[in-house]
């Protein structure tokens, strides 16, 4: 489980960046080290993993990802939740926290991993051609959503640090996807959504729908 301030994904690329950094500057002096360096700062910077306040209210439904509200669609039904449903758009772009927090406190009760394409992560068809991980999470009442990563044409790997029957409590971090990518969250036709296309959300902290 990845608790710190930056996720261990990122060690890689940030060690990598400032060994290059060092080679450059033995090489070529301080200003050939100057473009690798900026490198490890961004990267410090994307794969950061900041605190949250989650709301604690059973009731509320938080975003599982940073981003913008791509948009609010209904649905006629969805695979695991079942019966008429609203998905949530979530785009995010190179510069927001690209870690995934689960929506609500439950068990994971669905998991299915899809290769596919990579188109921009903005795209209307992306939930059905790209890469993307779903998971149905149903709490102790029976209420379920499903979470849903979609790599984007810079997001070629998608993690998941969970997996089936595993509980995750609200908030919680599960996942993360490399660079720019999309986050999908199917409700209930019966949830109250507090959110419209363009609102900006934090995931973990911003709410999105309320369970009437």
């Amino acid at each position: 489980m990845n608790r710190g301030p930056v996720v261990r994904e990122g060690y890689i690329y940030i060690a990598a960046a400032l060994f290059l950094a060092v080679v450059l500057y033995f090489g070529f002096g301080a200003y050939g080290a100057v473009i690798p360096l900026v490198l490890a700062c961004y990267f410090t910077y994307f794969f950061r993993n900041p605190s949250r306040d989650i709301p604690m209210d059973e009731k509320l439904i938080v975003s599982p990802a940073d981003g913008t509200v791509q948009d609010v669609v209904e649905l006629a039904e969805d695979e695991f939740v079942k019966g008429p449903c609203k998905k949530i758009i979530i785009f995010l772009s190179v510069f927001n926290v690209h870690v995934n927090r689960s929506p609500i406190a439950g068990e994971i009760k669905c998991q299915k991993y899809v290769c596919g394409r990579f188109r921009p992560a903005y795209k209307d068809e992306v939930g059905f051609e790209n890469e993307r991980h779903m998971l149905g999470i149903e709490n102790e009442k029976g209420f379920r959503v499903t979470v849903t990563q979609i790599a984007g044409i810079l997001a070629r790997r998608i993690v998941s640090w969970v997996t089936l029957d595993d509980n995750m409590e609200k908030g919680q971090v599960y996942g993360l996807i490399k660079f720019g990518s999309c986050t999908e969250l199917v409700v209930p036709d019966s949830v109250e959504v507090l959110v419209k296309k363009g609102d900006k959300v934090r995931g973990g902290e911003s709410v999105l729908g309320r369970i009437k």
